[in-house]
């Protein structure tokens, strides 16, 4: 396996790119070499021993013919052999002379010798014979030896008097081709394989770069930006490889701040007051941030991969009409587990388009507006409460007066009860606007706490005190109870005794003839001061207990307003304690009697300093 990919790799295709290249080089010069000089050993071999043969011709003209022919002929004929024999001996050609007739008269042939005075019956000698001067042909002898004929005809004119004949072997000229053959092959395979090597240093400075660079991306791949691809030149490569260190270092820099950016929408979904739920293009949720979660009282699990209005409890009919209409929000109730009260929360439909696919996605906004429901409602009540409380006093303020007008001040005793009974309404109105402006002071914050130093168990002595005649008119005894490690406190002397007024006051009055009151004070963890106001009256209802601070709200609303309560006392007192930092509660059964309690910090260092 790691053979074959090698040779899928690009080196290996370089190399035999390099090989091929220098193979089909030499391939290409050989066979023209070869062709060129086998061509030209030929023609030269040819014209040679035509040549010859030309020779030949012109010197044993005079022997053959016979006009010119000595008196003995076979002493002619014998020396013309003499002479072919000595000129031709050293050859490798065999050179026959053949008469007018066709018959061997002399070969330079030694071995030979026997076939003188016998008839050459090759066609190349009838066409010399018949005066035709080019006549030579190759052929293949049976011996394998490679030969070549030539045949001159002898004589001048249109008389032929004879013919030469040369038989030459061309195996010396094949075996020099072969030699030369070899000698290219030889070359050929050196050269190859110092193209192979060439081609291995040449493509590793290639393909080192490129491995170098595809190592680089894995790492990259994987989320490893640390390393760089080393660049050793300016070339195609080296700027290939710049090129990629700076699209790693832009890559890098691109996926940190994604990265940073996904924190950040990751911490402004898991922070947003509000919920949201997003789905895909097939409608499945895939995000939900936490309080999402919280306001359906669902796991994510319970949420993501199911259909947006499973998971909100509508139809998708219902879905669809809110997002095709111009007012894509809807108020949807739930009701948690263990809680009396519903949650209501709106929800908004946000559909985002997708240009490339075309379709579309949703994003729902869950907002938790409870505590604004409840906020207008209080909002309602305190109007119609102010307005109440407004309107009962003027109502009986004007029927007296008008009852003065109509002759009632003309009865002295009456008209004094009618004034009295105006003077009671109009300073009822008067604490009420009192009231109503102190509260609006401690909201705003514009109320400000002058503190001193100030004794704690006086104070509540001194609160007792306050309401002694009442007590004692109502048989309730009063208790006070402050514990040695009280010491004293820096608070706003006016404002806690208004508060403390207002809770004795509450449990004068909802107290029986013969009951108890208790003020106590203890130190908690040395740094807070904890005021309590116990009784033993009738107690509030558990259902009343949650509301019990809200600003004109009575539990026996009859009674409260006959008693002349305007039913902000207790609301007022909870924002003089949360001015001086500290809080307040109530504990109560009904029947059994109620306990407030409120703590106060220590400011010492503050006096001191």
């Amino acid at each position: 396996m790691k053979g074959l990919r090698f040779f899928q790799s690009i080196q290996a295709k370089v190399i035999i790119i390099y090989v091929l290249l220098i193979l089909i080089a030499m391939q290409l010069i050989g066979v023209y070499f070869v062709r060129t000089l086998e061509s030209y050993f030929k023609n030269d071999f040819i014209e040679s021993h035509n040549i010859q043969a030309e020779l030949l011709t012109q010197w044993v003209e005079k022997y053959l013919n016979e006009e010119t022919k000595l008196g003995d002929t076979k002493k002619t004929y014998a020396e013309m052999n003499d002479v072919v024999n000595k000129l031709f001996a050293n050859s490798s050609a065999e050179i026959q002379v053949i008469d007018a007739n066709g018959f061997v008269l002399t070969t330079s042939m030694a071995s030979h010798q026997a076939i003188i005075g016998q008839k050459n019956t090759q066609t190349e000698v009838n066409r010399a014979l018949q005066g035709i001067k080019d006549n030579q042909r190759m052929f293949t002898d049976f011996d394998g030896v490679r030969k070549m004929i030539i045949t001159k005809p002898v004589g001048s004119g249109v008389k032929v008097n004879g013919a030469i004949y040369i038989i030459a072997s061309m195996e010396e000229l094949y075996s020099t081709m072969n030699r030369i053959n070899q000698f290219l092959i030889t070359g050929t395979m050196i050269a190859l394989g110092l193209t192979a090597g060439l081609g291995v240093v040449l493509s590793a400075t290639i393909t080192s770069p490129i491995k170098a660079i595809t190592r680089q991306a894995t790492a990259v791949a994987e989320g490893r930006f640390n390393e760089k691809v080393a660049v050793f030149g300016k070339d195609e490569i080296g700027q290939l490889g710049q090129t990629f260190n700076f699209m790693m270092e832009r890559l890098r820099d691109a996926l940190s701040l994604n990265e940073e950016e996904k924190e950040k929408l990751a911490s402004i979904l898991s922070n947003m007051n509000d919920g949201l739920i997003a789905t895909d293009d097939d409608g499945r949720v895939i995000v939900v941030n936490r309080r999402a979660k919280q306001i359906l009282e669902l796991t994510e699990d319970d949420i993501v991969g199911r259909t947006l209005p499973e998971v909100l409890g509508i139809t998708r009919e219902t879905m669809k009409e809110l997002q095709s209409g111009d007012d894509p929000m809807m108020m949807l109730q739930f009701y948690h587990e263990g809680e009396e009260e519903h949650l209501s929360v709106r929800v908004t439909f946000t559909t985002v388009y997708s240009k490339e696919k075309g379709s579309a996605s949703t994003i729902a906004m869950l907002q938790d507006v409870t505590d604004q429901e409840k906020l207008e409602e209080a909002r309602r009540e305190f109007v119609a409460n102010v307005s109440h409380e407004l309107r009962t006093p003027l109502t009986t303020i004007k029927s007296y007066l008008e009852a003065l007008e109509d002759g009632a001040l003309e009865e002295p005793q009456l008209a004094g009860k009618f004034v009295n009974v105006t003077r009671n309404e109009t300073e009822r109105m008067i604490r009420l606007v009192t009231d109503l402006l102190q509260l609006s002071r401690l909201d705003s914050k514009q109320a400000i706490i002058g503190r001193e130093i100030t004794d704690v168990a006086e104070m509540l002595e001194e609160v007792a005190d306050r309401f002694a005649f009442q007590l004692e008119q109502r048989d309730i005894a009063i208790e006070v109870k402050v514990d040695p490690e009280v010491a004293e406190i820096m608070l706003d002397r006016d404002r806690i005794d208004q508060v403390l007024d207002n809770l004795v006051s509450n449990a004068i009055k909802y107290t029986p003839d013969g009951g108890h009151i208790t003020l106590m004070a203890r130190r908690l963890d040395m740094k807070q001061l904890e005021v309590s106001v116990q009784d033993t009256g009738i107690g509030i209802p558990k259902k009343d207990l949650s509301r019990i601070f809200e600003r004109f709200y009575r539990v026996d609303k009859a009674r409260s307003r006959n008693m002349g309560g305007t039913g902000l006392g207790l609301s007022i007192a909870r924002e003089i304690v949360r001015a001086h930092g500290g809080t307040i509660g109530l504990e109560s059964e009904f029947g059994q009697g109620t306990k407030v309690t409120f703590t106060l910090p220590y400011t010492m260092e503050e006096a001191a300093g």
